[in-house]
Order: C-alpha cells, then structure tokens, then sequence
C-alpha cells in the first residue's frame, strides 16, 4: 500500500483512491471510501459531467480532491497513468472496452502498477448480450426480479428512487470488491480487475427471497407475501392527517403489543391465519385514520410493538434518535448523511465539502509527486468528449 502524504482521518487513512468521474454508483463508491479515510482524488472532464447540480452541493464529492484531466489530449491517458502508478485503487464507470481505447484500461494501469485493484462500476457489466447498451437503474432491478418484488398487488411495481440498484446493488458491492482485493494486493503484491455489475449485485440482495421462493415461503408476486406488504402487520397505513405509519410487528409478543396499543386485542388470532388478513388489515387501516401521524408516534413512542412514522427527507434528521447519534450532520451549510459506519478506534467525519473540479491538482501533484499534472497540455483540436455512458445512474 502506498502512503499518502494528506492528513486523513478513518480505517482506510494512506489509501490512495483514482475515480474516473462519472455520475451515480460509481461516485458514491469513491465517497464512501473517502469517508473511510482515503485519499480519494476524482480525475473531472473538461466540462463537468451530466449530474446538473451546483457541484459545491454535489455531497458525493465530499472529502474528495479534484484534478481535470482531458483524456482525448495527447498526454491525457499519462497523466491518468501517472496517477495510477502510486495508487492502490482506481474506480471508473465507461461502458465496457472505453477504458481500453482511452489507454487507461485494466492492462494499461497493470504494466504501471501491478498492485493496483482496478473496479468497474457497470449496470450490465463487462460481459453478456446486453453489456453494451445503455441503460439505468430501473432497467437493471427489473431484469433481475427485485423491482417486481416491490408494489401494491393490483398496480405496477413501485419505483425505490435509484437506491436499490444503482447505490445497494452498485456501489455497495463495488466498495465490498474493492477492500477485499486490496486486501489480497496486499497480502500477496498483486492486483486484480473488480468486475461490478449493478445486476449482479440487485439480484445478490435477494438471496434470502429466492431461498424462501424455493422453499414454498415465497409468492412469486407482488404483495402477497410477509415482507412485500402481503402482510396486514408488515406495511404502511395512512393517518388521519395524511401521513403514514409504518408497521413490522412480525413476531408474536411484538404483534400482541401492537394490537394492545391499537384498541383491537380480538385479532390475536389472526397472526397466523391468513384467511383472516383482509378482516386484519380493514381494521388496522381503519383504526390508523383516526388519529394524526404525531398522535400514532406518540401512542407507540417507548414500546416493542414496531410501529415508526413515516419522514420525509428534511423531516428525518430532527427525528431525537437519529439527532442523539448525529445519523445527519451540517457540514459548510449542507445537511448530509453522516459517515457510516462507525469505527471505535479510527472514526471518520466529513472532513470537507465537496471537490470543486481542477481546484486541487497542485497539491495532488506535490502530494502524489506527479509534476505531470501541473505541466501545460499540448493544444489540439479535438473537444472534450463525455466517454461514460449516461447510466449507471
């Protein structure tokens, strides 16, 4: 492992980390093991990416450092190149063979760094009839099952924003990759290419659903089911205000205080026998529309029974418990996500905001000891391309 130069703070601190940029699973991958404490530095275009966004709100960037590299100039694949030769990681997100023709790839960075552990952030991965099409999170989930899984009985699957595929089955299962072939690089001297696939990785998730499938525990359909909202104690209910509450009360003594606190202690009985579930859930949902969501979460405040309010994301972070273990953190005026997870000896923080594109190539290149970076670039012709395609994202 090479030593960075650049304070850091977390399990991962003197890791050094090169992310291609890109938008989606790819970047939070990079910031997750920058929150870790990597010296994580984001190789931008010309131009930014597609994201749309203010990149000083880009919390994606958070505890990053920025260069901007042109990868159509002449010396651009070096610069990268450079940057890739005193690396332990790299991360980039092209559609399969772009890499290879930009003189970056996997063979490339390997004749320069033998160590290197080179993840692939993809939604389709590198192989197979699909590998080359273009394509986003839903289209990835739907492919693999999981978003069938996830909707009302008598209406279209529901769409959980982009964090199913692109961020649990993505980014989650690249970072996994990615430490456990650092890990054999540095036991062993030898790296090795990280093959990610947002497919692979949402179908994974399920394991425990196509064993219960297998086990006749399972329905192959939507909301038939004791985790997909089947179940009239495993779901949301709307309140009387408009707001929803949402219930897990799967097992027996939690089931028998949810109904104790709920007024309706004649529908023990109904734990277990499902031809009583529609009576069930008629009487919890008629119930829950007689008082606000507030006056539910104060009515099963301090019980078992699993019952919690449903927030919003600007509700969320007030919430007491998550402000007591400070889940959410403010950080240059930006309420975040806090570092997860925590670490007892080498604890993390949001060390800084942002990356602002090209704002920290002089001190990567002293800190890197790539005078490369700073050297004027040869003109030329070509404009700046955006070789990534636009998913995963």
């Amino acid at each position: 492992m090479t030593e960075a130069r650049t304070p850091g703070h977390g399990p991962l601190d003197g890791v050094r980390v090169v992310e291609l940029a890109g938008i989606g699973p790819g970047p939070f991958a990079a910031m997750l093991l920058a929150d870790l404490g990597a010296d994580v530095v984001r190789v931008d275009r010309p131009g930014g990416t597609a994201l749309g966004i203010d990149p000083a709100l880009d919390v994606t960037n958070r505890n990053k450092r920025s260069v901007i590299v042109d990868l159509k100039a002449p010396d651009g694949p070096a610069r990268v190149l450079d940057l890739a030769g005193r690396a332990d990681v790299l991360i980039e997100g092209y559609r399969p063979g772009v890499a290879e023709r930009l003189g970056v790839g996997p063979g490339d960075c390997h004749a320069r760094n033998p160590r290197l552990v080179y993840g692939r952030m993809t939604g389709w991965g590198q192989q197979g009839p699909l590998a080359d099409r273009a394509g986003h999170d839903i289209a990835y989930i739907a492919l693999t099952g999981t978003l069938g899984m996830i909707g009302a009985p008598d209406g279209p699957p529901a769409v959980p924003a982009n964090l199913l595929g692109d961020y649990a089955g993505g980014s989650l299962y690249l970072v996994v990759g990615v430490l456990a072939a650092l890990h054999h690089a540095r036991a062993t001297g030898t790296g090795q290419v990280v093959d990610a696939a947002i497919v692979d990785g949402a179908a994974h998730l399920s394991t425990m659903i196509h064993g219960m499938l297998a086990a006749g525990a399972w329905q192959d359909r939507r909301g038939a089911n004791l985790l997909d909202g089947g179940c009239p104690y495993y779901g949301t209910y709307e309140t009387a205000d408009g707001g929803h509450m949402a219930v897990g009360a799967l097992e027996p003594r939690f089931y028998a205080e949810f109904l104790s606190l709920l007024g309706l202690d004649d529908q023990a009985g109904a734990h277990t026998d499902v031809t009583r579930w529609p009576e069930l859930r008629a009487r919890v949902t008629a119930r829950f529309r007689t008082r606000t969501r507030d006056e539910w979460t104060a009515r099963f405040d301090g019980s078992d029974a699993c019952v919690a309010p449903v927030l919003s994301l600007r509700e969320a972070p007030h919430h007491p418990h998550l402000a007591a273990r400070s889940t959410f953190t403010d950080h240059a005026g930006i309420t975040q996500p806090a570092p997860a997870p925590r670490f007892s000896a080498t604890p993390t923080t949001v060390r800084t905001g942002p990356a602002r594109p090209g704002a920290d190539t002089d001190d990567v290149a002293r800190d890197w000891d790539v005078p490369g970076l700073t050297a004027p670039a040869p003109s030329h012709s070509s404009k700046p391309s955006n070789p990534q395609r636009k998913a995963p994202s």
